[in-house]
């Protein structure tokens, strides 16, 4: 028996949440663990840098770009220098805040029907 550390762990989750990734992976051409991986990663980067979705989305893509060596699409670096004057600006706090909000109603409103 091998004493190698692996990279992987297992865990258990929710059968309704492995389906859900198993739908959203299909377009994607991800892995279910990819999948949920990359909603790992999201979530991760929206909760320690007050990005929204969207904004987490395209800093994944940037760091995609960059780990592959290809050259970077300059409306990446238009998005990030419109990221630094939002959080500058307070604009970037202001639409975390709008954007948790809407979540919650949203999240409401699923739940009430």
């Amino acid at each position: 028996m091998s004493n190698a550390v692996s990279p992987f762990s297992s865990v258990k989750l929710p059968a309704a949440l492995v389906q859900q990734a198993r739908e959203a992976a299909q377009p994607q051409r991800r892995s279910v663990a990819g999948q949920i991986e990359y909603w790992a990663t999201l979530g991760r980067i929206a909760d320690e840098t007050g990005l929204t979705v969207q904004e987490a989305r395209e800093a994944i893509a940037r760091y995609d770009a960059r780990q592959r060596g290809g050259p970077l699409d300059e409306s990446l670096d238009a998005i990030e220098s419109r990221f630094v004057e939002a959080e500058t600006t307070g604009r970037l706090a202001q639409a975390v805040r709008s954007s948790v909000s809407a979540n919650r109603q949203k999240a409401s409103l699923q739940r009430a029907a």
